[in-house]
């Protein structure tokens, strides 16, 4: 059952007092009447701040419009409405630029008096319920909850940190698994823009057809299918941030429509010329090297240069290994052990910070909350972990991973995928889960079309 509202009710006429104290009574409030605003100030003081607070304007001591300022820095989400004499225009208006929410007259209106304290008591409850909801996004995705504390992360940090409060695009570079979402979506809720939408969409897993009505929208007839006019992720994402994941994976086609939005800030709908106008900070990410497919000619160089106004560099987990006890211990908490309690056992955390992580901390995250599912009591043991981590340092070179010939980083990740491969049965659905990568990051890792 919802509590009722507490309505302060503050007039030296014992009168008026008591008639607005049965109006608001009658509509279920819990309703305190007060002589003077300096009673409001007493209680204030002693933890009780009221829902709202209606008092008169004139009264010996402090008035209302006194009250009003105190409660603006003492209880700045208790509305004020303030009553006053009829005629008393001028009051009415300080009120107001004092910042009362509104004002009633004498003689009293008693149907007026019921709907502007339902509207002040709803825009309070709006006012909490968004800041609640703001709050809890930030908590989410703030830039402390990017876990690490290595020098690599450090700098990460920093430059997201610096980036947040301009509008500069920005290009997120690191491998699969890293977390570049987390990041954009750390800068965009440090930014002027974290009121407005984070849209992110994935350009390598839409094809690139899909992917530019996707974008842009479409008019209405401009294709098959196309019965209704409709708007494109640029125009969804407006006075916010729009989040192009692999960047690196869209075709020469429309990489000219991005760098024309870009260039120009606006936009055009599949099937018209009509420009349309887009306020829309973009942050890309890609785990290719976008220098290189511009010298092959694969990117657009002046699309390169256009996204990569601030470059931050997400180092992959392996050469961040002092991060591996913290992100572990947190993403246990996340999963399992909220209680603060230890959740990884000495010999567990050895076997995690000597594997090779070629999924980075999204696998880190996905062998955790498997280990968790295992044992979800407990403390997470060598037993709950993979086949592939458990062996000690070795896991660092599994057997049948040659490491001789010192092979390039890429080519290292093909051997490691072909042995989880080959542990797996050939499956690769599962072998992309034991990695902690999707299948067609694992196609890539082994040279295949998907």
């Amino acid at each position: 059952m919802t509590e009722p509202s507490r309505i302060f009710v503050v007039d030296d006429d014992a009168v008026s007092r008591e008639l607005l104290q049965r109006i608001l009574s009658a509509e279920g409030h819990a309703v305190v009447a007060l002589s003077d605003g300096r009673e409001v100030l007493e209680r204030l003081e002693g933890g009780q701040a009221p829902d709202l607070v209606v008092s008169d304007i004139r009264m010996g001591e402090t008035g209302g419009l006194e009250l009003t300022d105190a409660l603006r820095v003492r209880a700045p989400d208790t509305p004020v409405i303030l009553v006053t004499a009829f005629g008393n225009i001028d009051g009415a208006v300080d009120a107001i630029r004092r910042g009362a929410f509104d004002y009633i007259s004498k003689p009293y209106d008693v149907d007026a008096i019921k709907v502007v304290v339902a509207r002040a008591l709803r825009q309070r409850s709006l006012v909490l319920e968004n800041r609640a909801l703001r709050r809890d996004v930030r908590e989410k995705y703030r830039l402390e909850n990017v876990v690490g504390r290595s020098e690599a992360m450090l700098h990460v940090y920093k430059t997201a940190a610096r980036v947040a409060a301009t509008d500069a695009t920005v290009l997120i570079l690191g491998e699969s698994g890293t977390g570049k979402e987390l990041v954009a979506r750390a800068i965009h809720q440090a930014s002027p823009r974290s009121s407005g939408p984070f849209v992110a969409v994935d350009c390598g897993a839409i094809a690139e057809g899909v992917l530019e009505s996707e974008l842009f929208g479409h008019a209405r007839g401009a294709f098959t299918g196309a019965q209704v006019a409709r708007r494109g992720l640029f125009e969804e994402a407006s006075s916010g941030t729009l989040f192009l994941d692999e960047i690196g994976d869209v075709g020469p086609n429309l990489q000219s429509r991005l760098l024309r939005a870009l260039q120009e800030g606006t936009i055009r709908r599949v099937g018209t010329n009509e420009p349309v106008a887009v306020d829309v900070r973009v942050v890309a990410a890609t785990n290719r090297d976008l220098a290189l497919a511009v010298k092959e000619g694969r990117f657009r160089e002046d699309l390169y240069f256009r996204l990569n106004v601030v470059t931050i560099q997400i180092p992959p987990l392996r050469d961040r290994r002092e991060d591996i006890p913290l992100l572990a211990e947190h993403f246990a908490h996340k999963h399992g052990r909220p209680d603060g309690a230890r959740a990884i056992s000495d010999g567990a955390r050895d076997l995690l910070v000597a594997h090779h992580w070629p999924g980075n901390v999204r696998e880190l995250e996905n062998v955790v909350a498997r280990a968790l599912a295992l044992n979800p009591a407990g403390v997470i043991l060598p037993e709950d972990l993979p086949d592939t981590i458990r062996g000690g340092a070795a896991a660092a070179t599994p057997a049948g991973l040659a490491l001789a010939d010192r092979p390039t980083l890429a080519e290292l990740e093909r051997r490691y995928a072909e042995l989880v491969l080959g542990e797996a049965g050939g499956n690769k659905t599962r072998a992309a889960e034991i990695l902690g990568i999707d299948r067609k990051t694992l196609y890539r890792l082994l040279g295949e079309r998907d």
